[in-house]
């Protein structure tokens, strides 16, 4: 028996849910998948699966045994890497967790430039919510992480570029309710913003962070807070914020990264604040340097020439 061979299948049925779909990606008949696997049920003297007519189940054993597999497969696929990276172009499927305005905004719109440089490498993205620190079930985490929290965490990260958080509003909703140039002006505007966000900072000088050590901002620095008066929707996906803000509902804090093509277009208008809110940290991670398979730094690279790793914002730039 090949045993890292029936590892692999195992894995790839429970990624597929069915034995037809894991042979199908693997170039195997359903028949040798369903051997393999049950000649590795042989071997351990375990079941791994339960199955029935309609579908596959994990037994205890067997996602245990998923879990470790899913660590060694790996660690055979950097060993290879690492051994083709020198004569081997780029290849393979690259794990990609991201949040998900930041895919859209900004990920997304890079992957063609990165495909057209790296055909043979396939990013496989998810993109659930906020992403504040580093997944070790992923090849590369990007991270959004506020100015005054630090990175938590043994992994390897690498600044990307800063983003400061805009308060905006259409054009049309300024001029009918006014531009608020004091923060207690925002009594008499709708403002958009999660339910569960129940106070706003903002910094008279929101450069005093330190993107690096997240140790807070200096003695002179001054900080107000205040509790968002509800408008008329409360959310916290960012691009429903931002569409709804497009469309004159109320006046909403958002990166940068997001708003800049609209504040150039002028759909959405930057609110003449005098105070300013803190600005975000977005990082590239992934989970060590040891056996770096060459489609992954390639992408590692590829994302730091794009964004610069500078510490600054290059949306307000």
């Amino acid at each position: 028996m090949d045993r890292l061979q029936s590892m692999r299948v195992f894995a790839r049925v429970i990624d597929e849910g069915s034995f037809a779909a894991a042979a199908r990606a693997l170039n195997l008949s359903p028949t040798v998948a369903t051997r393999l696997v049950a000649d590795l049920e042989d071997h351990l003297r375990a079941r791994l699966l339960n199955r029935t007519t309609r579908r596959l189940a994990l037994t205890d054993t067997g996602e245990v045994y998923l879990e470790r597999v899913r660590h060694i497969l790996a660690e055979v696929d950097d060993a290879e890497a690492l051994a083709g990276a020198a004569t081997s172009e780029p290849r393979g499927v690259v794990r990609v967790l991201c949040p998900p305005a930041f895919a859209v905004h900004q990920l997304a719109p890079r992957l063609p430039a990165f495909n057209a440089r790296f055909p043979k490498v396939i990013i496989d993205l998810t993109a659930p919510g906020p992403v504040a620190t580093m997944d070790e079930d992923f090849d590369i985490s990007i991270l959004l992480v506020g100015g005054e929290h630090t990175l938590e965490g043994e992994f390897v990260a690498r600044l990307l570029a800063q983003s400061a958080w805009i308060v905006c509003a259409s054009p049309d909703y300024l001029n009918e309710r006014g531009r608020p140039k004091r923060l207690s002006d925002f009594v008499n505007h709708r403002v958009l913003a999660p339910l569960n966000l129940r106070e706003v900072t903002f910094h008279a000088d929101a450069g005093a962070v330190s993107p690096r050590s997240g140790a807070g901002r200096s003695p002179s620095s001054k900080a107000v807070a205040i509790e968002p008066i509800r408008g008329p929707l409360a959310t916290n996906h960012i691009d429903t914020l931002y569409a709804a803000a497009r469309a004159g509902l109320g006046i909403v804090a958002l990166p940068s990264f997001v708003v800049h093509p609209a504040l150039q277009d002028g759909t959405l208008e930057r609110v003449p604040l005098t105070w300013q809110m803190v600005r975000g940290h977005i990082y590239v991670a992934m989970p060590t340097r040891k056996y770096v398979p060459a489609r992954t730094r390639a992408l590692w690279n590829f994302l730091l020439a794009s964004f610069g790793g500078d510490e600054k914002d290059p949306w307000l730039s």
